[in-house]
């Protein structure tokens, strides 16, 4: 069973509300990588080892190439992070939204709408053509 109209309007409200509070964020994933130099005499070298890192790097697509950019320890991973997790936030309530007003729309009594068409009576339609083109043939 469907929630009541008002309290599907009051949680679209909410969610707005949410989502202006929304901080900077950015889309993509922080992943950390480690990597081995490739030195024989390297500690990484040895097969326990899992390499020189972590690396932090930031990654998204673009036009259907993934993008990275490397991000450094301290301050800067700090922001990126809450930014990341900011976006995720910020698509999570975006589909919320999405689902709450396709709920209203099947909640909402066609009765309610009535009257709100975009084009009343007593309007011209759109297109079709005025009968002239008010171009004139040459004297003879």
């Amino acid at each position: 069973m469907q929630p009541p109209l008002p309290d599907l309007e009051e949680r679209r409200v909410q969610l707005y509300a949410e989502l202006a509070a929304t901080d900077d964020f950015r889309r993509g994933s922080l992943t950390a990588t480690y990597r081995r130099c490739g030195k024989p005499n390297c500690r990484c070298a040895e097969p326990d080892h899992r390499g020189h890192g972590p690396r932090h790097l930031l990654t998204r697509s673009v036009a259907g190439r993934t993008e990275a950019h490397g991000v450094h320890p301290g301050p800067e991973l700090e922001k990126v992070r809450r930014e990341v997790a900011a976006y995720r936030r910020f698509v999570a309530l975006s589909a919320q939204i999405v689902e709450v007003n396709g709920r209203i729309c099947e909640a909402r009594p066609i009765s309610a709408l009535a009257g709100t068409e975009t084009e009343g009576p007593g309007e011209p339609e759109k297109g079709g053509s005025s009968g002239s083109s008010g171009r004139r043939s040459r004297p003879s």
